[in-house]
């Protein structure tokens, strides 16, 4: 498969005004596949393939679910598999594994597949692992690494693009997750969950760089931390809540909470839309840090969830490698 510009570039629409509207939840979340996933993470719709692959960080497997079919399928891996993305030029996926960078066959057959690694950019760095990323509409892929233990300001923010080459644009986060751009392409958002912060960059996308950095939001007390997130089409910001068993809608400019969508489980991780109308938000939760007791009465904790929303959301970038 050719590079193509106009799918990699759906992120960049006009930018909309402010206060956007709320918008409506149709129904209430389903479980599609109670993976009992330690961290599920990774939300990621395949428009080629009509397709959800979604990830288990701690316990590492790649998922890939089928919705017209109900099919699934599970590949085991050797390491974390933290962050994936489909790759333009070639079927498969690019992904972060522990220690960086790294390509995966998707269409090889079985279960015996490994990833190569690219670039490992922080082998100093020997108590972090990678964790959340994504593309940006250019094909160049943003991810965080983050202390194992979640307690050291180790964590980095990198770029990586396809002729290999890899850019530290931020340090000295304890637990990194996003990032996800406004709807024009100008900001981008990046979470440091573990201090339950927000931060908004200036994003220059022909140089693929980020500057200024600011607090755009914090979560009130009581109502978990932020994690993963995705932007729909109207430039909204959808954030997962950590120990908040939720996912919240808001507005990009002011941080305003549009609408709530309650989860039966108190981790929830990532989310992202899919669906051949893209109206349809798949979720991921955890059953990481929860006690067996707390798992009690949170049976679903780990499962793969989708519910439908009024308005779409917007394709997943391509890793133009």
């Amino acid at each position: 498969m050719t590079f193509k510009k106009e799918q990699m570039n759906m992120q960049e629409t006009s930018a909309p005004s402010s206060p956007l509207a709320a918008p409506r939840v149709l129904g209430t979340p389903e479980c599609l596949w109670p993976a009992a996933a330690d961290l599920g993470e990774g939300t990621l719709w395949s428009v080629r393939e009509q397709a959800l692959y979604w990830i288990d960080i701690l316990q590492p497997r790649l998922f890939r679910y089928d919705p017209a079919t109900g099919a699934q399928r599970t590949w085991h891996f050797d390491e974390e598999i933290t962050a994936i993305a489909e790759r333009a030029s070639a079927p498969g996926l690019f992904l972060t594994l522990r220690r960086g960078f790294a390509l995966f066959d998707t269409t090889a057959p079985g279960d015996t597949t490994k990833p190569r690694y690219l670039h490992q950019p922080e082998p100093e760095r020997t108590g972090n692992r990678f964790n959340d990323g994504k593309c940006d509409s250019r094909g160049r892929f943003w991810a965080g690494s983050m202390d194992f233990d979640c307690k050291a300001p180790t964590g980095a923010l990198y770029r990586f693009d396809a002729d290999g080459h890899c850019t530290r644009h931020d340090d000295g986060f304890e637990v990194t997750n996003g990032p996800t751009w406004s709807g024009d392409g100008r900001t981008m958002y990046f979470n440091n969950t573990a201090i339950n912060t927000m931060y908004a960059y200036d994003f220059d996308m022909e140089a693929g760089a980020v500057s200024n950095k600011r607090v755009w939001h914090r979560f009130p007390k009581g109502d978990g931390l932020p994690d993963g997130m995705t932007t729909d089409a109207a430039g909204r910001l959808w954030i997962a809540h950590w120990d908040g068993a939720c996912v919240t809608c808001h507005d990009p400019v002011s941080a305003a909470e549009l609408c709530r969508i309650a989860l039966p489980a108190s981790n929830v991780t990532d989310c992202a839309f899919g669906g051949a109308d893209m109206q349809t938000l798949y979720i991921t939760t955890a059953r990481n840090g929860r006690t067996e007791a707390q798992l009690q009465s949170e049976p679903l904790a780990g499962g793969l969830f989708a519910v439908r929303i009024d308005s779409p959301g917007v394709s997943a970038a391509l890793f133009a490698g």
